[in-house]
């Protein structure tokens, strides 16, 4: 074969292979733009009402759900406490917007509900414009069958973080279920020591702590009251669990 030839056949594949480049550089900008074009930043929504930043996740193509309500002395009712992702964070079109929104500051008298029976308790609550939050059975010696032995928060407590009021209720003492875990945290220590006494399990003695490095969902905590607890509330725990509970100093 002639050099004309190979010197031809050379050319024709070196032409193909800069084709073949150039389409893998124009099929890797275009996956570059849509991947990137389909990105956007998640704006500061706190603050705002939850409609004015539902518009503006709207418009930016992500869907934006309330997940939590909240009192507030800081934040107006209706407007957004706190958000996630983070302003700032670089996300996917319709991806889902978390964010809390404020009820404002706490106007409502806590009832006391123990000693009622669930259902009472639940009407009570919810003539105060509160709701029922969680509710556990606990084998309890000296209450009548469906009657609530504790409550969480306490009776007129002040500064609860969240429209709920969860309610610890005597069970039989052979509930299939066993024995489980109440929540104790918001309650006076005496009272929690002595709810789990007469259910049968046996408080170790209590730990006080700086109630600022240890209370949850931003609530203050009183002096005396239970900040947090081990094991935590819904755990199964029998009569030789070390319960143990840490209290505001």
């Amino acid at each position: 074969m002639s050099r004309q030839f190979f010197s031809n056949l050379f050319g024709t594949v070196s032409l193909l292979m800069a084709l073949v480049a150039v389409a893998l550089l124009s099929a890797i900008t275009t996956m570059h733009f849509a991947i990137h074009g389909a990105e956007v930043q998640v704006p500061a929504l706190k603050g705002m009402t939850v409609a004015e930043a539902r518009n503006q996740a709207a418009g930016l193509g992500l869907n934006l759900g309330v997940d939590n309500r909240y009192y507030s002395a800081d934040v107006a009712a209706g407007h957004i406490l706190t958000q996630s992702p983070a302003p700032g964070s670089v996300v996917r079109r319709a991806w889902r917007v978390r964010v809390s929104e404020s009820l404002g500051a706490q106007k409502v008298d806590v009832p006391d509900t123990v000693g009622n029976d669930t259902r009472v308790a639940a009407m009570h609550l919810e003539r105060a414009g509160l709701e029922a939050g969680s509710i556990v059975q606990l084998p309890f010696a000296g209450a009548a069958l469906g009657t609530v032995i504790a409550q969480d928060p306490p009776a007129h407590a002040q500064g609860i973080a969240r429209p709920s009021v969860n309610l610890l209720i005597a069970a039989p003492a052979d509930a299939p279920d066993g024995f489980v875990m109440p929540s104790l945290v918001g309650l006076p220590v005496v009272t929690a020591q002595s709810t789990l006494t007469q259910a049968g399990l046996k408080p170790g003695t209590p730990r006080f702590v700086d109630a600022s490095a240890a209370t949850a969902a931003n609530a203050p905590a009183s002096s005396g009251t239970v900040v947090t607890q081990q094991p935590v509330a819904g755990a199964r725990v029998d009569t030789d669990t070390a319960i143990v509970l840490n209290v505001a100093k």
